[in-house]
């Protein structure tokens, strides 16, 4: 039965205005007599505005709960019959329609436009000839020396694949790889290792290899530069590159303009991209990049999939990587692997597409054992596995100043609990000690070699939490944190660390560059890192896209790591909490984790929610 009244304005669903405006502009454009139409050009832009590539009615009809992320009451007032008159919309007619209907997803034009180009320059990069390197297993074994791989406690057998070699074999072959994996799991160090072979290769041929690195934040940008250098060291010194490019944001790297639009990118002069940090690329951005690098280059993405999504629409690169753990490989691919590394993927053979067969996932975490406090969080969390999460809290520790745990818990009732000061100045204690001695009326300004240290030690330990508002939000602790160490809770003072939050290239800093204010010869100055072990001072009233950042969301710390990671959850459950979230929060950590959870429903509810981004990326075409 349809609603007479299906209309957006009559039925009471949680829309946004512009969501209502643009349905409203297409029905005084072009109008239908379905009111019914109306609604689903409404819900095509409110599931992209919380993300999704496309309004999947396939899944409407199935469960159009977790779809809308509405409550069952909110699903029984929508019309009957709603994704079938999709077929007779009025506004999916013609190449400039505002609509696309593909298969049962309904999309808006920029993103079916988006998906249509990605998809393209995918499968186009996958059938690109590629010059495989000349002694390409000699240049393996020398920067894969043979090694018994960690996990957990238990020594796996040498036999066991070397995942970073494999994936710098496959890197050597085609035009395009994915590399994901978790934390710790070598992504960078199998970057750098990709960057030694391809150079050496490029070297024997008389010609320098032209590499552009590039992340979707200046501190991804920052920190993939950084991580580069310091691994280039472990190279054979035959085999290190004599030049290293330094990362950009990828704004910079493809010049997009403010309000652009169009997905065309200047072609970029290069014969290799590295990418970091992929699965925080949405999908415009993602467009504009394949777009942009030429297919005589390689393009190599790395991000681990589990992560959180891109703020804006699209999971591309969770996407383009699902199945990745199963590997998928075909026969081909085994037999090819094994002949350039040595390596055994029986276990991973399949009947992948040709995406999956240059998809890698690391699966091996240096930074902590996978049955470590931090591991096995970590672990529950990503398998949605509340029974595990449950039993994990039960063993976790209170917190107490004195406590040598990996993993404790902190179960406050509410933010004005002391305990909570008490972890604060705990965990920001060296940073605090070397503030007091800075602030010395003997201490003179501050030298660029104090506020690097100063700069250090505070990063040793972050707060993060899951929403920006309410009491247990970003702005409220921040102010909270800044009065119980001793600071004040607005204006500029020594001691204010600070987080850009948008780029600003007159004054060389991008959104998430985090610095702190010190004393200097002239007063108060900013100290940020300038990337290359010096320091780049700022006045402060040149900052006025700054933010405190005591205590910091955990889409802000994507690309960061923490020796101490403090991880608040509110007391009610919000939409943005999912175990995505949770385990981006809990892989910050380094050597240890402290979780602060109101209410230990909400952290279990969060486990059993997953971020379900609608849209058709997952389907390249089979081998």
């Amino acid at each position: 039965m349809i609603h007479a009244d299906a209309r957006t304005e009559t039925l009471p669903l949680p829309l946004t205005g512009l969501d209502k405006a643009f349905a409203k502009y297409l029905q005084q454009v072009q109008p239908s007599a379905d009111p019914r139409h109306e609604l689903l050009a409404a819900l095509t832009s409110y599931q992209f505005g919380r993300g999704h590539a496309c309004l999947d009615l396939e899944l409407l009809v199935q469960n159009g709960g977790d779809v809308l992320g509405w409550d069952a009451t909110l699903i029984a007032s929508l019309p009957s019959g709603l994704a079938a008159c999709a077929a007779s919309l009025p506004w999916i007619s013609g190449e400039g329609s505002p609509l696309v209907l593909e298969g049962a997803r309904l999309y808006l034009r920029r993103n079916w436009n988006a998906e249509q180009c990605i998809r393209a320059a995918v499968e186009a990069r996958l059938q690109q000839s590629c010059d495989i390197p000349e002694s390409l297993t000699e240049s393996l074994d020398l920067l894969f020396p043979k090694q018994t791989f960690v996990k957990g406690s238990e020594a796996l057998s040498s036999n066991a694949p070397d995942w970073q070699k494999v994936a710098c074999a496959l890197a050597a072959r085609k035009r395009l790889t994915l590399i994901t994996g978790g934390p710790g799991t070598g992504k960078t160090t199998t970057v750098v290792r990709l960057l030694a072979l391809l150079q050496s290769s490029a070297n024997k041929k008389g010609r320098e290899l032209r590499v552009a690195l590039a992340a979707p934040t200046g501190k991804a940008a920052a920190r993939l530069s950084e991580s580069i250098a310091s691994a280039v060291d472990q190279l054979p010194p035959s085999m290190r590159p004599e030049t290293l490019a330094k990362a950009v944001t990828l704004h910079k790297l493809l010049r997009i303009r403010p309000n652009q639009v169009e997905l065309a990118a200047p072609e970029l002069a290069v014969d290799l991209v590295i990418v970091d940090e992929a699965s925080m690329i949405d999908l415009e951005m993602m467009a504009r990049l394949l777009v942009a690098v030429p297919l005589t280059a390689s393009l190599i993405l790395l991000g681990d999939k589990d992560q959180l999504a891109s703020v804006e629409a699209g999971a591309v690169m969770a996407q383009l990587c699902e199945g990745a753990d199963a590997g998928q490989y075909t026969s081909d691919t085994v037999l090819w692997i094994k002949s350039v590394t040595g390596c055994d993927l029986d276990f991973w053979v399949g009947s992948g597409s040709s995406l999956a067969q240059q998809t890698v996932m690391l699966r091996f975490s240096r930074r902590f054992k996978d049955d470590s406090g931090i591991g096995l969080w970590a672990k529950a969390v990503n398998a949605g596995d509340s029974r595990a999460v449950k039993g994990l809290w039960r063993e976790t520790p209170e917190y107490t100043d004195q406590l040598a745990a990996v993993v404790d818990r902190l179960a406050c009732a509410t933010p004005q609990d002391a305990r909570l000061s008490v972890l604060v100045r705990n965990g920001w204690q060296g940073w605090l000690a070397h503030m007091h001695a800075l602030q010395n009326e003997n201490a003179g300004p501050c030298a660029d070699e104090s506020a690097l240290h100063a700069l250090k030690t505070f990063a040793a330990f972050q707060v993060l939490c899951a929403v920006r508002e309410g009491p247990w939000g970003v702005a409220t602790l921040n102010r909270r944190i800044a009065l119980s160490l001793g600071f004040k809770d607005d204006g500029w003072y020594a001691g204010r660390p600070v987080m850009v939050t948008r780029n600003d290239y007159n004054l060389s800093l991008m959104n998430g560059d985090v610095g702190l204010c010190l004393p200097h010869s002239n007063g108060l100055r900013v100290a940020f890192p300038d990337g290359q072990g010096g320091i780049h001072w700022v006045l402060p009233s040149r900052l006025d896209g700054v933010e405190s950042v005591f205590a910091m969301t955990v889409h802000k710390s994507q690309g960061s790591e923490f020796d101490h990671v403090c991880l608040v959850l509110p007391d009610k459950p919000v939409a943005v909490l999912t175990r995505e979230l949770l385990y981006t929060g809990i892989t910050r950590a380094k050597e240890r984790l402290t979780l602060v959870v109101p209410e230990t429903a909400v952290l279990l509810r969060a486990v059993d929610s997953k971020v379900l981004r609608s849209g058709g990326l997952n389907r390249i075409p089979a081998c």
